[in-house]
C-alpha cells in the first residue's frame, strides 16, 4: 500500500494529450449553457441563435519559440493568430482576445512594445479586440498566455467528433513548411553561435521562414465554406502535425481513416529544404506541426462543391475500422499513422 502511495508518474510517461485526458477526465458539466468543454479546439457556450467560442493558449520561451530568432513582433502577431486558427477550426470567427504574459527584467519596455506590436497588426488584420489580460514577473524568459472568444451560428459550429465513414478527408493549403522553417533557422542559429561573424543564409527560403514566424489563420477558408454552403462533418487546424491531428478526428468520432502519401500537399520550397536535411518532405508534413492549416472532414455530396478549390486537397477518406488508421503508400501498402509530433513533456 506505501508503494501504490508514494508512486510517481513522470510526465513524460503520458506525454500532453493523454496528461490532458487525465486531469480532465473526472470534470462534469453542470451549467446547461455549456454546449462543449474539453476536447475541441475550444470550449461552446450556447447563447441562443448563436454560441461563444472560447480557447486559451500558452507559449513559453525556450519550449514554443527561441528569441535567437524570432522578433518580438512576429512573436506578438503569431501568438494572437495561433489562437484565431483555433476558432476558425470550429467553424466560426474570433471577435475578441486577452493577454496575459509574466515577463523577466531581461525584457526592456521597448521590447514589449515590439510584442504588442505585432499583437495590434494581427487584431488589426482579423477584425479582433484586445481587450484585456494581465501582466507580471518571471523569474527567468517570457510567458504568453492568450484568450480568444468567438463566435458562430449555433449550427454553423464544426467539432472534432462528428467525422463519418466515407467522409472524404481534406486540408487546406500545404504542409510541413513550418517545420522546415525551423529547421532552417536551428541550423543557421548553430553557425551563428559557431562563428558570430557569419551571416544567416535564408535566401531563397523567405516562405518556409514566413511559415514559422508569420503564420495565417485560414479564416479565408471559413468564408469559402459559407459561399459554397458547405459545412465540414468534423474539423481541426493542424498545430501538431497532419498525423496528431487526423488521430484526434478518429479517436474523438470513433471512426478509422485512409490518407494518401502522394496526395499530401506540400511546396516545392518545403521539399527541397527536406532534401538538403535527408529526410522526406512528408515526414515534415505529418509530424512537423506549426501550418495552421484547417483539416477537415467533408459528406461526399460535397466533393462536386470543392473539388475545384485550388486551397483545398482532398488526401484520404474516412473508414468505419475503428482505431485503424493508415497512411497508404504509392504501391497500395498500408502504414500504421503514428502521432510523432509536439510534446510538450519531453523526457
Amino acid at each position: 500500500m506505501l508503494e501504490e502511495k508514494l508512486k510517481r508518474t513522470e510526465l513524460s510517461e503520458m506525454g500532453e494529450f493523454r496528461l490532458i485526458d487525465h486531469l480532465t477526465e473526472d470534470i462534469k458539466i453542470v451549467n446547461k449553457e455549456t454546449i462543449k468543454g474539453v476536447g475541441d479546439d475550444a470550449a461552446v457556450i450556447d447563447n441562443g441563435n448563436y454560441v461563444t467560442l472560447v480557447s486559451t493558449d500558452i507559449l513559453t520561451e525556450g519550449i514554443h519559440f527561441d528569441l535567437t530568432y524570432t522578433p518580438l513582433k512576429h512573436l506578438g502577431y503569431k501568438a494572437a493568430v495561433v489562437n484565431f486558427s483555433d476558432i476558425a477550426a470550429m467553424n466560426g470567427t474570433p471577435k475578441q482576445i486577452t493577454v496575459s504574459i509574466a515577463v523577466s527584467n531581461r525584457f526592456s519596455v521597448e521590447a514589449l512594445d515590439e510584442f504588442y506590436d505585432g499583437l495590434k497588426i494581427a487584431c488589426k488584420k482579423y477584425n479582433v479586440d484586445l481587450v484585456g489580460g494581465d501582466t507580471t514577473s518571471s523569474l527567468k524568459g517570457l510567458f504568453i498566455s492568450i484568450t480568444v472568444v468567438g463566435i458562430a451560428k449555433k449550427d454553423d459550429v464544426v467539432y472534432r467528433n462528428t467525422a463519418k465513414a466515407n467522409d472524404l478527408i481534406c486540408v487546406t493549403g500545404d504542409l510541413g513548411g513550418a517545420f522546415m522553417g525551423l529547421k532552417l533557422l536551428e541550423r543557421e542559429k548553430e553557425v551563428f553561435k559557431a562563428d558570430p561573424g557569419i551571416q544567416p543564409d535564408l535566401e531563397g527560403y523567405d516562405y518556409i521562414v514566413g511559415r514559422q514566424l508569420k503564420p495565417e489563420a485560414r479564416m479565408d477558408i471559413i468564408k469559402i465554406f459559407k459561399d459554397l454552403k458547405v459545412k465540414p462533418t468534423s474539423m481541426i487546424d493542424i498545430s501538431d502535425g497532419l498525423a496528431s491531428e487526423i488521430m484526434h478526428i478518429c479517436k474523438d468520432s470513433d471512426v478509422g481513416c485512409n490518407v494518401y502519401l502522394d496526395k499530401i500537399p506540400i511546396d516545392p520550397t518545403t521539399n527541397n529544404m527536406a532534401v538538403d536535411f535527408n529526410m522526406a518532405a512528408t515526414v515534415a508534413a505529418l509530424n512537423g506541426g506549426e501550418d495552421y492549416e484547417l483539416l477537415f472532414t467533408i459528406s461526399q455530396d460535397n466533393y462536386e462543391k470543392i473539388k475545384t478549390v485550388k486551397e483545398i486537397t482532398v488526401i484520404g477518406y474516412i473508414t468505419e475500422a475503428r482505431d485503424n488508421c493508415y497512411l497508404v503508400a504509392n504501391d497500395n501498402s498500408l502504414i500504421p499513422i503514428k502521432a510523432q509530433g509536439w510534446n510538450s513533456f519531453p523526457e
